[in-house]
């Protein structure tokens, strides 16, 4: 499994916002990475945002086609690796017509990935669930108790949509199939907030969109909303430790910044610590109704309006004290996002 004294990590959905962040984090660790991406043509892409995230070590970076709704692809994909990050997801970019169309190929995928894994001898696959799987569904929590991993969302639960849903059948399924067929696999799972950060190219997180909004003055105020915070380069990296760290195997790890931050209190903190470039950041809040009618036109939107003053604060305790894990604070991951979408021309100032 090692080539030159390096061994080999697969990385799934390379060009996705963590994926890349994946595969810096694993070259400048000296291993050799394989990753997966739809169609090859997006090498280049790839291979750009490696470039801008300063990676100089790209010849230990390969490429392989493989989709995770179909078979093809993963026997290769796998073969001589030690590791395995499954990074890649279907996320909708709106509501799906039916649930299934999101359930149906997150569950199927993991599969896919964990069986190939198992079948080539790779030592310990490391998902990236979701904090989705974890706090959803539960009436009446007390908001003064935060999530920790001994949660899980009820997915039958009120106001559940069918992203949630998918992370949590697909997490639920993962650990099923390792203990009942799973052989020698190991199987950690980590689940991250939204994930903001500095992007490397066109491909980022749909949490840095809500940067972009504000930034660029396209919300007339701060919707009701907050959200648990990781910089990307600490959920990158939580994944590596992972990876192989003895006290991991077996365990799922919330990766957040706390504490919660509202979308008024992101505003608020771009204003501050870019001044002149956050002058359209808004200071008020924008009312419930007025986001839903916003939802009718924009399918984005209408993903988040079903957690207008819903506060889910998370608990990192389980990585920093088992794993030694310390992310850098949630403002910092906030203006990273900010700055590096500046320095792209994403947005003029």
């Amino acid at each position: 499994m090692a080539s030159n004294g390096k061994e080999l990590v697969l990385v799934t959905g390379g060009s996705g916002f963590l994926g890349v962040h994946c595969i810096l984090k694993c070259l400048s660790a000296n291993y050799r990475v394989r990753t997966t991406i739809r169609t090859l043509p997006r090498e280049k892409d790839v291979r750009d945002m490696l470039t801008a995230g300063n990676a100089t070590n790209l010849e230990d970076v390969t490429f392989i086609e493989a989709d995770l709704a179909k078979d093809d692809g993963w026997n290769e994909a796998v073969k001589d690796c030690a590791y395995v990050l499954h990074v890649a997801s279907p996320f909708p970019m709106s509501v799906p017509k039916h649930e299934d169309d999101i359930i149906i190929p997150a569950r199927q995928g993991t599969l896919r990935v964990l069986r190939a894994a198992r079948d080539a001898g790779v030592r310990r696959v490391v998902i990236t669930s979701s904090f989705g799987a974890v706090a959803y569904g539960h009436e009446d929590w007390d908001t003064s108790k935060p999530f920790t991993e001994k949660d899980w969302t009820n997915p039958d639960g009120p106001g559940v949509s069918a992203y949630i849903k998918s992370k949590t059948v697909a997490e639920r399924a993962a650990w099923d199939f390792v203990e009942e067929e799973g052989g020698n696999l190991e199987l950690t799972v980590i689940q991250p907030t939204a994930i903001f950060g500095p992007i490397l190219g066109p491909d980022f997180s749909p949490s840095v969109e809500i940067v972009l909004r504000l930034m660029n003055g396209s919300l007339p105020g701060c919707p009701r909303l907050s959200w648990g915070i990781i910089d990307v380069r600490d959920a990158a990296d939580l994944h590596l430790i992972a990876m192989t760290h003895p006290k991991a195997k077996g365990e799922r790890f919330l990766c957040v910044s706390p504490p919660v931050m509202t979308v008024k209190e992101i505003s608020l903190a771009l204003r501050e610590r870019l001044g002149a470039a956050a002058k359209r950041c808004p200071t008020r809040d924008l009312p419930n109704f007025l986001l839903r009618l916003i939802a009718l036109f924009d399918p984005a939107v209408a993903l988040v309006t079903p957690e207008l003053d819903k506060i889910k604060p998370a608990s990192n305790d389980k990585a920093r004290n088992l794993l030694g894990w310390e992310p850098r604070s949630n403002v910092d991951a906030i203006v990273a996002s900010a700055e590096s979408l500046i320095n792209f021309g994403v947005i003029k100032t």
